[in-house]
């Protein structure tokens, strides 16, 4: 900025082809990198851009993350200063101390201590951390510890929960981490490390984390499913029990930096509804795999920058899904097994499709393409609405129908059954079994066995047979 620039720059200014002129400024990256020892190796951090979101926010200490786990090392100078009083629920005291070790890993992959010329970096710096001691001394915990760990969490005041176990499928553990999401708070899951792929389906109060590498594959170690909403890396450095550091992998990983960007997202916007700071997660998470939710990487890897920016401005997701019905068509005559196909697509993120017939709910999907077998055979003939109910990341819904005839032969063929044993006029005493043979033209779906106009059994697979006492 010498005096010939400015005398330059004025010049130009004066001509009447010239619109605008001004300095070739040079600026010093926005983006905020800590001095951390360790921060060089944590390239977990890079990859969901949190430098990027650090400029915006490093978290709040009005902001606490429950770590449900082994417990924390309270005394560990990366995590000494963040921690707030938590609970033991295994013992039932006060006692938090890390039985294991993994409590303290997870926890300062969450919020340890960050810029102060020493050890780790993390995901929310300036983030609150509760220990709550949810396991035996081998480390394993149970539903029921979890559920009542999360409960009391929400009672005392934390917004984020991270459970580092693979539960997303327990009834008992959604009923608590809905109760957290209604008190505000957001609860991530970890999908674990089998390296299968789970049938369940999704849990909408929980945040379920698979594990990506540096370069956004997933490791083969980690689960996929419908359960799976979000993926974050899976291999950090992070806090070691007794005061040191090292190297961590698993979804046990991956779970907590999803924890640390939605306190991140929850420090920016603190009024946001736990189900609000969730759905900010997923809409702008880095689609990767299939387009749109998939079972390896669910919505895509977390991305902070982008999650901390939409929850600065909160805009509300008001659109609808757009849905119609593929297959079968309006007015169309079906038969047997009937594939209804759906085409659903949303400005955010289409969450499932509901299947409907006569308006009974059949079963619902939150996974491409859309589909239902629907076998008509158990319908009567004659005219049936089909529909199809879809709703979005934010709540919004929209339904399409069709109505079509049911046109199956009826079958008039009787069945032929036999009991082969045991024979006509035997005796019997104590337990024994009775086996039968059954045949049809069509086809056997079931045998039943009656004793003096009592139901004891069914079997649905030939060679029929049946244990009696």
């Amino acid at each position: 900025r010498g005096r010939a620039e400015v005398a330059m720059m004025a010049a130009m200014a004066r001509q009447p082809e010239v619109e605008s002129v001004e300095l070739d400024e040079v600026y010093a990256p926005s983006d905020i990198y800590p001095n951390d020892a360790y921060f060089g190796s944590q390239w977990s951090l890079s990859r969901i851009s949190a430098p990027a979101a650090w400029s915006t926010s490093t978290g709040s200490t009005t902001i606490t993350i429950a770590i449900l786990d082994s417990g924390v090392d309270s005394t560990h100078p990366d995590l000494a200063s963040k921690i707030v009083p938590g609970w033991n629920f295994y013992d039932n005291n006060s006692n938090t101390t890390d039985v294991y070790g993994h409590g303290t890993a997870v926890a300062g992959t969450a919020t340890a201590a960050t810029n102060n010329s020493a050890g780790v970096a993390s995901v929310a710096w300036q983030c609150r951390l509760m220990p709550i001691r949810i396991s035996d001394l081998s480390g394993n915990a149970s539903t029921s510890t979890i559920a009542s760990g999360l409960t009391w969490a929400a009672d005392n005041g934390a917004r984020v929960a991270n459970v580092s176990y693979a539960c997303s499928s327990s009834s008992t553990v959604a009923t608590a981490a809905k109760y957290f999401q209604s008190r505000g708070g957001v609860v991530a899951v970890s999908a674990g490390n089998a390296g299968t792929t789970t049938t369940t389906a999704d849990n909408p109060y929980v945040l379920t984390v698979s594990a990506s590498d540096a370069s956004d594959l997933l490791y083969t170690w980690s689960n996929r499913g419908a359960e799976v909403d979000l993926a974050a890396p899976g291999l950090v450095y992070t806090t070691n029990r007794g005061g040191g550091y090292g190297g961590w992998q698993g979804t046990s990983f991956s779970s907590p930096i999803v924890a640390g960007v939605a306190a991140l997202v929850l420090s920016v916007n603190p009024s946001l509804s736990g189900a609000d700071a969730q759905n900010i997660l997923c809409q702008i998470a880095d689609d990767l795999g299939a387009a749109g939710k998939d079972t390896s990487y669910g919505w895509g890897r977390v991305n902070a920058a982008r999650a901390v920016a939409m929850a600065r401005t909160n805009t509300a997701d008001n659109t609808p899904p757009s849905v119609s019905i593929g297959s079968p068509a309006n007015g169309a005559t079906v038969s047997g097994l009937v594939n209804v196909s759906v085409n659903a697509t949303d400005n955010v993120g289409v969450a499932s499709v509901a299947f409907y017939i006569d308006g009974v709910l059949q079963t619902t999907t939150t996974i491409t393409p859309y589909a239902y077998s629907w076998n008509t055979l158990n319908w009567p003939n004659g005219t049936h609405t089909v529909a199809a109910v879809a709703t979005d990341r934010s709540g919004n819904t929209s339904s399409a129908q069709v109505s079509v005839n049911v046109s199956n032969t009826i079958d008039t063929t009787g069945l032929t059954v036999a009991i082969t044993s045991p024979t006509f006029g035997s005796t019997v005493s104590k337990s024994f079994t009775v086996t039968a043979n059954a045949s049809d033209n069509v086809g056997v779906t079931r045998v039943e066995l009656w004793v003096d106009g009592k139901l004891e059994s069914s079997d649905t697979s030939a060679p029929y047979s049946f244990s009696f006492n």
